[in-house]
C-alpha cells in the first residue's frame, strides 16, 4: 500500500510525496497589475523548504475581469510571467514541483465588494451570487469564445513561467463551476438544461488547455463535487464529470465542496470532505486529491495508505505550519531531506 511519503508520478512528473499546498488566495498583488511579488516568493518559498511534494499557486486569472479581487495574481498578459518565474525557480531549487492554478471567478468577481469592481461580472445566467451582489452579465457565444481562449493563452504562459502542472478551477462557485450547477445555470441553450451541456464549457476550457499543455506534464482540475443544497450539484453527478475530463486527458481531480450559494449547509469536521475523492478515484477510475481540515500526520497517511486519494493538500494547516511535512515525517517514521541550513533542528 503506499504512503504518505512514498513518491507518486503523475505522466513524466515524480513528485517526492504525497503532500500538497492547496491553492489558497494570498490577496497580495497591491499595484493591481496581477504579478507576483516578493509575498509570494517568500509565502510558497517556505512551504518548498518546508518539505511539501507539491506547491499549487493559488487562483491565478485568465482575464483582468476574472479576478476575484483586484489583488490577485494573473496570467493575462506576458509582464506576468517572469515574476511567477522567479517563484518557480526557488520552489524548483529546494526539491518541490510546483503548479498553478488557473482561474476565472465568474459572477464572484470582486468578491469583498460583491462584484463592484472595475468591470461587470460574467456568468452562465443573469443570477446574482447573493442579496446585494451585482447581477453578472451572461455570457453570449463571443464571450464564451473569449473565456476559452483566455484559460488556452494562461496555460502557454504558465509554460513559460516553468510550472510543472497547471490546474483548472471549476470549483466554489467561479466561473466553470456556474456553468455546471443547475442552481446557477438557467440556460436554454447548448451550455444549459442537462448535465452533458452543462459540463460543455468546462469541456472546452480542459481540451484547449490540453492542447497547448505538454503531454509529458500533469493536468488537474478542481471540482466542488458537491453543492451542498438541494437541486444542486450531487457526488454522483462529479463522478460523470469527472469520466469525461479523464477522456480529456486530466489526471486527477482536486476534490473540495460549495461555494456556489451562499445559504448552503456545509457539515464541516475533519476531513469532511474526503468521502468525495474516495467515491471519484473509485467509481470514475482517475486519480484524486483529498482537502479538508486535513491537519494531523496520522489523518492524511490514512487517506493514502487506505488509497482514499492519491494526494492530500493541505491549507490552512500549511498556514499555521510551513514544516508540516519535516514535522509529520518524524511522526510517521519517515526518512525525507531537511534542507542543509536546517539540519541542526532535525535531530
Amino acid at each position: 500500500m503506499p504512503t504518505l511519503f512514498e513518491p507518486v508520478t503523475f505522466r513524466n512528473l515524480r513528485l517526492r510525496n504525497r503532500l500538497v499546498m492547496s491553492p489558497m488566495c494570498q490577496y497580495s498583488v497591491f499595484t493591481q497589475d496581477g504579478r507576483a511579488n516578493d509575498w509570494h516568493l517568500v509565502h510558497y518559498g517556505t512551504r518548498a523548504t518546508g518539505g511539501v511534494g507539491l506547491i499549487l499557486v493559488e487562483a491565478t486569472a485568465v482575464e483582468a475581469i476574472g479576478r476575484i479581487s483586484t489583488e490577485d495574481l494573473g496570467l493575462w498578459e506576458d509582464g506576468q510571467v517572469e515574476p511567477l518565474a522567479r517563484v518557480v525557480r526557488f520552489v524548483h531549487s529546494q526539491g518541490a514541483a510546483i503548479g498553478v492554478q488557473l482561474a476565472h471567478a465568474g459572477r464572484k468577481a470582486w468578491s469583498n465588494k460583491k462584484g463592484r469592481g472595475p468591470g461587470i461580472p460574467v456568468a452562465p445566467s443573469p443570477l446574482p451570487f447573493g442579496p446585494d451582489w451585482v447581477t453578472p452579465q451572461a455570457l453570449d457565444e463571443a464571450g464564451i469564445e473569449r473565456v476559452v481562449a483566455a484559460f488556452r493563452m494562461a496555460a502557454v504562459r504558465a509554460l513559460a513561467a516553468g510550472f510543472d502542472v497547471v490546474e483548472i478551477h471549476a470549483a466554489h462557485g467561479y466561473l466553470l463551476h456556474s456553468f455546471l450547477s443547475p442552481l446557477s445555470n438557467h440556460r436554454q441553450d447548448e451550455y444549459g438544461g442537462s448535465l452533458a451541456n452543462r459540463m460543455r464549457l468546462l469541456l472546452q476550457v480542459t481540451r484547449a488547455v490540453r492542447q497547448v499543455w505538454p503531454q509529458e506534464k500533469p493536468l488537474f482540475v478542481r471540482v466542488s463535487a458537491s453543492d451542498w443544497t438541494a437541486g444542486g450539484l450531487t457526488p454522483d453527478d462529479m463522478v460523470v464529470v469527472a469520466r469525461a475530463l479523464k477522456e480529456e486527458g486530466v489526471d486527477l481531480i482536486d476534490c473540495s465542496s460549495g461555494g456556489n450559494v451562499p445559504q448552503a449547509d456545509v457539515p464541516v469536521g475533519p476531513g469532511y470532505q474526503v468521502p468525495f475523492a474516495e467515491k471519484i478515484r473509485r467509481e470514475a477510475g482517475i486519480a484524486t486529491g483529498a482537502v479538508g481540515l486535513i491537519t494531523a500526520p496520522e489523518q492524511a497517511e490514512e487517506i493514502v495508505r487506505n488509497e482514499r486519494a492519491d494526494l492530500v493538500l493541505l491549507g490552512r494547516e500549511l498556514l499555521r505550519n510551513p514544516y508540516f511535512a519535516l514535522q509529520a515525517a518524524r511522526v510517521l517514521g519517515a526518512e525525507i531531506a531537511w534542507p542543509t541550513q536546517y539540519l541542526r533542528a532535525r535531530l
